[in-house]
Order: structure tokens, then C-alpha cells, then sequence
């Protein structure tokens, strides 16, 4: 007696029909959900990022921050005003009487400074040097350097260097923009890889299950032997083991990516579970050679290249600084000076303004050996040198990496292309092995291995893509840029 007529069996296809009735509802029921499913495209996740990840709003103040150096570099050049008073009363005596004004204007042109100030010194014990009459003297004057500090000084190498440093900030704002896009991106793409293997597996499931339902059916009524149908389901059961590894995966990859939403009050956003990656529809075109000559040739405005341009122009400064510190000081004053405050002939006109009134004054000094200025200069020139190795190797590294990336995405693009006519001979191969079935000419053995190849390739091809876009995301960011 064969073992296909134990009573065993109709009951054991029973059980399995009704579980399998339950998948089959289940199933329904998320295909319904998908239907509603809103499709979150990198185009909405690029205008979230810019707008409001904290990191990108932190690389903003990058160059707020350079800024504020500037102004505080500008604040040397800002005039200041000082003013003074003292007295003393002793004895019925008026020992002194002094009130100094003073008003200095910083210029630019030649590190010179422009004083007005304004004297007064009465009293019976006050230095004749310094003295003055009633009316007090007034000056106008004007310190200029013609040694040290003619060409370039502290506060305008200052200004200089903080003005280059915005530039600096700026190029690296745009590094690190970059970066977190680049994360972005490789996260956006993981998450679709992930709800695309999803998908594949659930659509197994449902293959093997329509299987199983209808070979159960043919079992019922004695077409098929009972093996097949357990054979069937034990396939179901494996492809829903698949599944809910699939969807642990799924969820981990959407919860990375909502490390990057966030609404404009600053709290964290959750990605939606109806969220859908959008789907590549087109076809995976192999880049032109156009695409790395304009990347390689847009190399030269790399973040990273920008910075250290900046960095060997601020350098050019501080040589230029350090070189006027081995000249010689030698500071020549000069001042105007008059007592007249009214025009009402009380004061002879002699007192005015005129070159007769003067106060003039000369300062020099110069260190005998410039051990110290002369050690700043070298230790400026190393750094110069340092910052050109650094150059060199940066530009060919970049140079490498894009052209690295491009060979990447070209064989990725080869390997889709690939994948996807393998995939199309594979379904005729599917498709052929069903109707031998159905025809008793073949095994549910072998329609399993080829279907479940077929997922495999498709799950693979799903990674391929995945990797082409990252792939692209990484050549724009070896390039230093997001897109052209």
C-alpha cells in the first residue's frame, strides 16, 4: 500500500491549507497598505537635511564666526578717544590744573596715525615744559613709520590674515556640508536596498504560497502526491523566515535614516512606516568620459584644496610681516600746535597754526642680531614648504580618488546592465520549468531552486543599484561636490 493513502496526510493538507489561507490574508492586507504608501524621494530628504540637520546649520556659523575676526581685526583701526583731568588744592595754593584730549585716528595707508588733542596745564607748580595759559594749545599731528611698518604692520597683517580666514571657513563649511550629504545619501540608498530586498522576499512568500494552495488543491483531489505539498510549504516557511529577517534589516535601515530628519524647531523626526524609497525605473547608463574630465577639471575648487590655497595665502602674509620685522625702527612725529580758540584778535596771529608751532619728534631702534625676527621668518618659510608637499599630494590624491570612483561607477553600471538581461533569461527558465511541471515532465524541486535564484538576482540587482548610487554620491564627493 503506498504511503500517499494514510489518512495522515488529508488531514495534515487541511492544516496546512487553512495556515496558509491566513498568510494569504495577511499578504492581502499589506498590499493594500503599499497602496497607500507615500514615496519619500532624496529630493525631499535634500530639502529637509538643508534646512534644518543640525550639523549643516552648524557649519554655518563657520563662517559667521570668520567674520566676527574680521570685525575684531577692523576694531585696530577704529579711532579712540582719550581725555584726562587732574587737580590739586593745597593751602589756598592751585598746585596744578591738567586736562589732556586726545583723539587718534588709525590710517591704513603707511601704518600712520592721525592725532588731534586738545592741553590745558595751569597752576603754580606745573612743569614749564609742559605748561600752558589759559586758553590751553591745540595739536594736530601726525605719526608716521619709515622703517618698520611702512609696508605692513601688526594690525594690517591681522586684518589681512582674518579676511583670508573667511575664505578658509568657508571652503570648509563646504567640506563638511559635503560629508553629511555623502552620509545621507549612503544612508538613503541602504534604506532602499533594504525595502527593495524586502519587497522581493514578501513576493516570494506569495509565489510559494499560491503554489502550495493550488498543489494542495490538486492533492485534495488526488493529482498531485501529498510530498509535494509539504515539499511547498516547507518553502513557504523558509521564505517567511527570509521575510522577517528582511524586515528587521528594514526597520534598522529606516531608523538610521531618520538620524537625519529633523523639522525646523529642531526635534527629531521619525520616518514614516508608509514610506517608500522611489524606485529606479530607467535604465543604468554607463558614465561618459565627458563627466570625469569636467569632475577632474573642477577639481581645483575641492574643499579641501581651497583651504589650503587659503592657508598658503595667509601664510604670504605672515612672510611678508616677518620680513618687515628685520628692518629697523625709525618712527618720525610731527605736530601743530596753537593756543588760539577764539578769532577775536585777543590772540596774536602768530599763535595759529603755522609751521613756526611745531613739536617734532624721531624714534629709532633695531635689535643687533635679529635672532628672534629672523627665527619667525624661518619657521614661516618651513611651514610654506610644508603646505606645498601637502598641495602636491592632496591634488593627486583627489585626481585618483575621482578617477578611482568613475571606474567604480562604470563597472557598476556593466554589472546592472548584466544583471538585468541574466535576470530575463532566468524568468524564461522559471517560466519554461512551470509548464513542464504542469505537464509532469519536471519536479517542485527544481521550479524552487530557479525561482528562488531568480530572487536572488533580483536582490542582488537591487544591490547593484544601490551601490551604483552610492557610487555616484561618492564621485561628486571625491569631486567636492553634490552634483554638477
Amino acid at each position: 500500500m503506498k504511503i500517499y493513502s494514510k489518512p495522515f496526510y488529508p488531514l495534515l493538507m487541511l492544516l496546512c491549507l487553512l495556515i496558509g489561507h491566513q498568510i494569504s490574508f495577511a499578504q492581502s492586507l499589506r498590499a493594500k497598505a503599499a497602496d497607500t504608501a507615500q514615496v519619500f524621494s532624496l529630493e525631499d530628504l535634500q530639502m529637509l537635511v538643508f534646512r534644518y540637520h543640525p550639523v549643516i546649520k552648524q557649519a554655518a556659523l563657520l563662517s559667521e564666526s570668520a567674520k566676527a575676526n574680521v570685525m575684531q581685526s577692523l576694531g585696530y583701526f577704529d579711532p579712540a578717544l582719550k581725555a584726562g583731568f587732574s587737580q590739586k588744592l593745597f593751602g589756598n595754593t592751585n598746585y596744578y590744573n591738567k586736562w589732556s584730549n586726545e583723539l587718534k585716528i588709525p590710517l591704513w595707508l603707511a601704518g600712520a596715525d592721525l592725532k588731534i588733542g586738545y592741553d590745558r596745564n595751569v597752576g603754580t607748580y606745573v612743569n614749564p615744559e609742559s605748561r600752558t595759559n589759559s586758553n590751553g594749545l591745540s595739536a594736530v599731528g601726525l605719526s608716521i613709520p619709515l622703517g618698520q611698518g611702512l609696508i605692513i604692520d601688526a594690525r594690517r597683517s591681522t586684518l589681512r590674515q582674518s579676511k583670508i580666514m573667511v575664505q578658509y571657513a568657508e571652503a570648509e563649511q563646504l567640506k563638511q556640508i559635503n560629508s553629511v550629504w555623502y552620509g545621507v545619501v549612503k544612508d538613503y540608498w541602504n534604506w532602499y536596498y533594504a525595502y527593495q530586498q524586502h519587497k522581493l522576499i514578501i513576493e516570494g512568500v506569495d509565489l510559494a504560497q499560491r503554489r502550495f494552495e493550488a498543489l494542495s488543491a490538486q492533492t485534495m483531489i488526488g493529482d498531485k502526491p501529498a510530498i509535494d505539498s509539504v515539499e511547498a510549504y516547507i518553502t513557504v516557511q523558509e521564505r517567511i523566515i527570509q521575510k522577517e529577517k528582511t524586515a528587521i534589516e528594514l526597520l534598522n535601515a529606516r531608523l538610521v535614516l531618520s538620524n537625519h530628519l529633523w523639522n525646523e524647531d529642531g526635534s527629531p523626526l521619525e520616518l514614516p512606516e508608509d514610506a517608500i524609497p522611489q524606485r529606479i525605473i530607467e535604465n543604468i547608463k554607463r558614465p561618459t568620459p565627458q563627466l570625469l574630465d569636467t569632475l577632474i577639471g573642477q577639481a581645483d575648487r575641492h574643499p579641501e584644496l581651497l583651504k589650503l590655497s587659503s592657508k598658503a595665502s595667509q601664510l604670504a602674509v605672515e612672510k611678508s610681516y616677518r620680513q618687515e620685522q628685520l628692518k629697523p625702527k625709525l618712527n618720525l612725529m610731527g605736530t601743530l600746535i596753537s593756543n588760539r580758540t577764539n578769532f577775536d584778535g585777543n590772540v596774536p596771529g602768530y599763535y595759529d597754526f603755522n609751521w613756526s608751532n611745531y613739536k617734532l619728534g624721531v624714534e629709532f631702534s633695531f635689535p643687533l642680531f635679529l635672532r628672534a625676527e629672523r627665527g619667525k621668518l624661518r619657521e614661516v618659510k618651513i611651514k610654506q614648504q610644508e603646505l606645498n608637499y601637502d598641495l602636491q599630494q592632496s591634488g593627486r590624491t583627489i585626481r585618483n580618488d575621482i578617477t578611482s570612483a568613475f571606474n567604480d561607477l562604470s563597472a557598476y553600471a556593466a554589472q546592472v546592465n548584466v544583471q538585468t538581461k541574466s535576470i530575463e533569461n532566468q524568468q524564461i527558465l522559471v517560466d519554461g520549468e512551470n509548464q513542464k511541471f504542469s505537464l509532469g515532465e519536471s519536479t517542485l524541486f527544481l521550479i524552487n531552486s530557479r525561482e528562488t535564484k531568480l530572487i536572488d538576482m533580483k536582490i542582488k540587482q537591487e544591490s547593484m543599484i544601490a551601490g551604483y548610487e552610492k557610487t555616484l554620491a561618492e564621485l561628486y564627493y571625491k569631486a567636492g561636490t553634490r552634483h554638477l
